[in-house]
């Protein structure tokens, strides 16, 4: 399988959907006709039979007949794909039989990542179809954001940066359309809302403008502001920020480019603690943030060099940064599993390859607005 057999998938409009070359591409849906769904928002009955009509949906759409070839590509994969983890996170109440698929949208990205990076698949379109699946349900609440403290303007000018916003409306809708369940005209009414949203903000099919990239940084991290109006810069140290899998070639990379920064690093830190890949962790963090902190109070410009595969271990070092008023520059590498296998298994190191591919488990790509700047750079 590879992305010009999976590309086919997408019928062009006009024409049926071939559902059996899609469970043979992705075999996990398979378990998608024995996944139970809520009876309320999915009297249509299983997991499924959902996907499909959400499929059929799509293609009946005027806006998928009017997308360009690419654009009908990914949505029709992402709904394929947008309930894959279901099977996986389905919860089922004990007492009152509810049944509930929490998380099922951040999971079903993974999955999805995991699935089409195995295939090949070129790493733009695998993320655009990665990022729509994990957000897939937002325009649904999107405009009911403020009951949670994020203003529904907020909500739309970040999501412009990490999908298309009138692909996502485009899914959602089909998600909506494809299902039985109460009321449905509401949500369709507070979809389309969401895209007016998104035209009003000039983010509709581009990311939302802002007058220059701390602004950005500043107002996707809480900051008081407004994208038209720049907001002041403290000096700062100019931090180039790793992520990738073990393997991916981060060490050679920051050789060839910053070979006269200093380096912040795990793998030194565990080093010079005498300390074996997984032990004392928390030992080797506190190490490493301290250096880091010694040059951030200096203002002195390095590189932090780590896997920092997952949200949570980004945000953590960029909690950091950014409190000293660091520039940051994200660069993120990748190389085909076969490949970084065959690199981590030469390589002198106590995580193996099957500890690695663990690691898949909490792969998140940096979001572009995650920082001043993030460059991917995918073998």
């Amino acid at each position: 399988m590879n992305w010009n057999t999976l590309r086919q998938l997408a019928p062009l409009p006009g024409r049926q959907p071939d559902f059996a070359a899609c469970l043979a591409a992705f075999p996990q849906l398979e378990l998608a006709k024995a996944t139970p769904q809520h009876p309320v928002y999915h009297a249509e009955g299983d997991v499924w039979t959902h996907t499909m009509m959400v499929v059929e949906a799509l293609l009946a759409m005027p806006a998928y007949a009017q997308a360009t070839r690419a654009q009908q590509e990914i949505v029709f994969l992402a709904a394929l794909l947008h309930d894959v983890a279901k099977c996986s996170t389905t919860v089922i109440d004990p007492v009152t039989g509810a049944i509930g698929q929490p998380g099922h949208s951040r999971k079903g990205a993974l999955d999805a990542r995991i699935a089409l990076w195995d295939y090949a698949v070129p790493f733009a379109a695998r993320e655009a179809i990665c990022r729509l699946i994990q957000v897939h349900q937002v325009p649904f609440f999107a405009l009911e954001s403020s009951r949670r403290g994020v203003p529904p303007e907020f909500t739309v000018r970040e999501l412009s940066w990490q999908v298309d916003i009138g692909v996502l409306a485009m899914l959602a809708e089909a998600d909506i359309r494809g299902r039985i369940c109460p009321d449905p005209q509401r949500v369709l009414d507070a979809i389309e809302l969401f895209r007016e949203l998104a035209r009003e903000e000039g983010c509709y099919d581009r990311p939302r403008a802002f007058a220059d990239d701390h602004t950005r940084v500043k107002y996707f991290r809480g900051a008081e502001a407004h994208p038209d109006y720049p907001l002041f810069q403290q000096p700062g140290s100019r931090v180039i920020v790793m992520s990738g899998l073990p393997a991916s070639g981060k060490n050679t990379w920051v050789a060839k480019h910053h070979p006269q920064l200093p380096v912040v690093s795990f793998d030194d830190a565990r080093q010079a603690l005498g300390l074996r890949h997984g032990k004392n962790e928390g030992q080797v963090a506190d190490y490493a943030e301290e250096r880091a902190r010694e040059l951030l109070r200096k203002g002195l410009p390095f590189v932090w060099n780590a896997t920092h595969l997952s949200t949570l271990m980004r945000e953590k070092t960029l909690n950091l940064l950014y409190k000293y008023h660091a520039q940051v520059e994200l660069v993120y590498l990748e190389q085909p599993r076969k490949e970084l296998l065959r690199r981590n298994g030469q390589r002198d190191t106590s995580l193996s390859n099957k500890k690695l591919q663990t690691m898949l488990w909490n792969w998140e790509i940096p979001l572009p607005q995650e920082a001043h700047m993030v460059r991917y750079e995918v073998a």
